[in-house]
């Protein structure tokens, strides 16, 4: 398909049909002397020093200064990297930088635009965070030729942002989450200012448009700020975007309605003093809505700053080519050369380019930024962007409290997740500053509101929970709620965020980014590990019924399954108690992603405090109480895994043991699912004699799984004997009905892992043989009882879940 059909380079936007009046809502500055001579030269030339390094690392291997013409030689053979965006981002950097320097702000520099990575670490080359972290590209000759040699290169910085780049917090490429992060990030760091582009094609996805709204959970008193730059260029990769065709009364309009004052910067002759004063104002307004929170006098419903920052995509680069435009256009968005290295024109254009930002000026013979670039950086340099300590060795452990506290009596009925809110709420209270719960919207329905007890929510434009302190985010986004969360523990902290579980799965591929960032700064020598990311799964299919089957998905486990094993931890507690210790456990831990699996329904706690912390220590065991013989010689091995399902199990084999006796049960719960895998695959996984003194090495294994039956496949896959092994799970069968009805309909329920005993043991115990097709009949004959009566009584029979009886 051909790309965007232009007239002209930069095309303006239609005038809309608004009334002028609207433009009375637009911040006006006066500009005027807002920089000396000597900061407005030495700001042009951080700029052109960033955007030369930033062009050179997308195209050259060699002749990093262009000291010589260049060659066929010189080029990469793979020519990667996104042009279009780097030299807005070096501007803001150089802006924020010269802020920094001026003021003593505490700021971090969060990038939308993640493929921009050659404009954000040339600025790190410049500042000398890059030469702190790696030696190899030290401030000089040699270390610039090595930076740009390594570019996008086997072995060398990728294109995007990602956590082997100083400073960084997001991971690049994937568009949506940068201002969800930022907003994460300044909670509870009230001297923190966080500057985030969002790039005006990361400006069209859901998860920014609802990003918004961050600042209605931003307590001025307590957290810090993020200033927003929505960065126009006007371009995505082959058409023009949403915003770059707004003029500036559709723009003032549309952020005037989200809560901000909008600052249009678009003075491109006077660019770097129009940036400036926007700045200058920005912060300026920021620390006037902060002192009046500050002094007891909040400003309710403050309007703070955003900046709309109009720039050509691809600026200072090439003007066109082979009769199109290139700068002001889609062109520029990559690869504005891409065959320098085999047509001579295009690499004496890149020549041209390159040269025309006079390296020899900026870098000398040494290759050492001159004295007017270094004017720009601060001085101090845990204030450099690179360098600051949030982004990479700020954790802050947990003061996590003793859950036996909070333990419930064996043998009663309770909700894993009103109990767990009771722990939650001591959390709470030791951990003011450390910790917050992310949650869309559905804390009290999910059973976990005892946490409100000592906290609330921090929803500012709430009078009801206004500047109280609250811990709470509510907000029925789970995009926003993870963004949040992840630049709130990627900054040191610890949150935790649940949710229904089958909306979890809206938030899966921000799950699996942030994994990746994890997982690569785990490589990286010089961070420090990070609290881990924390989430609960309640609302379950098994307990859903009232709501149907749009309610009845689990499939966000196999999402945390399919990372990598150091990084994915997936629990199915089988009880309140187990909950607990579980849970106490998920705070503590560092660089996981932790998936937390309950009910919110009141379920027998099956183990005592005692009992439950040696079952989540082993991560699964055997219930003597549920076994024949307390599981000795079994001829059939019945395994549960999540709460309802283990329910069943339990209540087959009690069925069992009435129905026919000669059959030889063991039961065993699995509350650590990553067990399981083979040895050797995962940490947690059992060795081959450990899991064959659970399961037996040659008897048949039946398991009632929370999830889809194929992940317990994959994750068995490996183990030996796989063919003596069954697998109960959720099969996609639901409608509103009965809960019971639920289990009978994914064939999950007691009845269908009966059965499945007496053929499986039949082939085994020549006793059970004898009595199997009457037992199979019979067991059958109480499902269709069963089924019949819901249908007819639109209930469960009663009774159906009282605790089975074992006498």
């Amino acid at each position: 398909m051909p790309g965007q059909l232009l007239f002209q380079p930069n095309p303006p936007p239609d005038p809309s049909q608004l009334p002028d009046a609207i433009l009375d809502f637009r911040v006006q500055l006066n500009t005027q002397g807002v920089l000396s001579s000597e900061e407005l030269h030495a700001i042009k030339q951080f700029r052109n020093a960033a955007d030369y390094i930033a062009a050179a690392m997308i195209f050259l291997k060699d002749n990093a200064l262009v000291e010589r013409d260049i060659t066929a030689d010189d080029i990469k053979p793979r020519l990667l990297g996104h042009w279009g965006t780097c030299p807005g981002l070096v501007l803001v950097y150089a802006h924020l930088n010269r802020l920094i320097r001026k003021t003593g702000i505490d700021a971090l520099y969060v990038v939308g635009p993640g493929h921009g990575a050659p404009a954000i670490l040339s600025c790190l080359w410049l500042e000398n965070s890059l030469g702190n972290f790696y030696p190899k590209f030290s401030r000089d000759k040699a270390g610039l030729s090595a930076l740009v040699k390594s570019f996008s290169s086997p072995g060398g910085f990728p294109s995007h942002v990602n956590a082997e780049t100083p400073g960084s917090i997001h991971e690049g490429g994937e568009l949506g989450y940068a201002l969800g992060v930022s907003f994460g990030a300044v909670m509870d760091k009230p001297d923190l200012v966080c500057v985030c582009v969002v790039g005006d094609g990361e400006a069209e996805t859901g998860p920014t448009a609802t990003a918004w709204h961050g600042y209605k959970y931003i307590d001025p008193a307590e957290s810090g700020a993020v200033l927003p730059i929505v960065h126009v260029n006007g371009f995505k990769i082959s058409e023009r975007t949403i915003y770059g065709t707004m003029d500036d009364k559709e723009i003032t309009a549309l952020f005037t309605g989200y809560g901000y004052q909008a600052r249009i910067v678009e003075d491109l002759d006077h660019i770097d003093e129009d940036l400036a004063a926007s700045m200058e104002w920005a912060l300026g307004e920021i620390k006037k809505i902060q002192t009046a929170a500050r002094s007891g006098k909040p400003i309710v419903k403050p309007r703070w700053p955003v900046l709309i920052l109009r720039t050509p995509k691809g600026w200072s680069g090439p003007k066109e080519l082979h009769g199109e435009y290139i700068e002001g256009s889609f062109r520029a968005h990559q690869v504005p050369l891409p065959e320098a290295k085999t047509d001579d024109n295009e690499r004496k254009m890149l020549q041209q380019w390159l040269r025309a930002y006079n390296p020899k000026e900026l870098f000398g013979d040494n290759g050492v930024p001159n004295d007017a670039i270094l004017s720009v950086i601060p001085e101090e340099e845990s204030k450099r962007l690179g360098m600051r300590e949030e982004a990479y060795k700020a954790y802050t452990p947990l003061d996590v409290p003793e859950w036996r506290k909070f333990a419930v009596e064996k043998g009663t009925d309770q909700s894993c997740m009103k109990i767990t809110g009771e722990l939650l709420d001591a959390v709470v209270q030791q951990n003011p500053k450390a910790f917050r719960i992310f949650s869309p919207d559905e804390l009290v329905s999910n059973k976990l509101d005892a946490v409100l007890r000592h906290s609330g929510r921090n929803f500012q434009w709430d009078i009801a929970s206004r500047a109280n302190g609250g811990r709470v985010i509510e907000i029925l986004s789970e995009h926003t709620c993870q963004g949040m969360l992840q630049g709130y523990t990627l900054t040191g902290r610890t949150g935790l965020f649940p949710s229904y579980e089958a909306f979890l799965g809206i938030v899966h591929t921000m799950m699996v980014q942030y994994a990746k960032f994890v997982k690569t700064a785990h490589e990286v020598p010089w961070r420090q590990p990070m609290g881990s990311l924390n989430y609960v799964e309640t609302s379950t299919w098994t307990r859903q019924e009232h709501n149907g089957f749009s309610h009845q998905n689990p499939s966000f486990i196999g999402a945390v399954l399919n990372l990598k094993p150091t990084s994915a931890r997936v629990y199915l507690p089988p009880d309140a108690n187990c909950f607990l210790s579980t849970m106490a456990h998920c705070l503590r831990a560092k660089n996981y992603v932790n998936l937390m699996v309950g009910s919110k329904q009141p379920t027998p706690v099956w183990l005592s405090p005692e009992e439950a912390d040696k079952h989540c220590i082993a991560g699964a065991s055997i219930w003597k109480f549920a076994s024949t013989d307390e599981g000795m010689t079994p001829d059939v091995v019945l395994v549960g895994i999540g709460v309802e399902v283990t329910f069943e199990v339990i209540a087959a084999a009690a069925l069992l043991r009435k129905t026919i006796p000669a059959l030889r049960v063991r039961v065993v719960n699995v509350t650590d699912l990553m067990i399981l895998g083979p040895f050797g695959s995962h940490p947690h996984a059992l060795s081959d004699s450990d899991f064959d003194s659970l399961f037996t090495h040659n008897k048949p294994v039946i398991f009632n799984y929370h999830g889809y039956p194929v992940e317990l496949k994959g994750l068995l896959f490996g183990r030996p004997n796989l063919d003596r092994m069954t697998i109960h799970g959720y099969i996609e069968e639901g409608t509103t009905t009965s809960p019971f009805m639920m289990m009978l309909m994914n064939e999950t329920s007691r009845y269908h892992i009966a059965v499945e005993a007496v053929r499986s043991a039949a082939l085994l115990n020549p006793r059970v043989e004898i009595d199997a097709h009457k037992t199979i009949s019979s067991i059958k004959h109480l499902a269709q009882k069963d089924k019949d009566y819901i249908h007819a009584h639109g209930a469960d029979p009663a009774g159906t879940f009282d605790r089975p009886s074992f006498e």
